[in-house]
């Protein structure tokens, strides 16, 4: 697998911004995402607003986001070629 790229919680909250996610509330350094789908379902995603996040943390954030946006628009973000 790719290397992950050195992101921020702020970068990672922008790419998610992009695929339809709004910030809903925000408790200490933590942010939750959230949005509705046509059906109606709400997915939420929690991102911690860290200066840099650690590689494990960006895979499993990218592994949670995978679960709502196709894996492989998220890919190019989230890993170096």
């Amino acid at each position: 697998m790719p290397r992950p790229r050195r992101l921020s919680g702020d970068d990672v909250l922008a790419i998610l911004v992009q695929h339809g996610f709004n910030v809903h509330s925000q408790r200490g350094s933590h942010v939750k995402l959230r949005r509705v789908t046509s059906a109606g379902s709400i997915q939420t995603l929690t991102i911690p607003r860290h200066r840099e996040l650690d590689p494990g943390t960006l895979h499993a954030i990218f592994r949670q986001a995978s679960r709502f946006v196709p894996e492989d628009e998220l890919h190019r973000d989230f890993f170096t070629e």
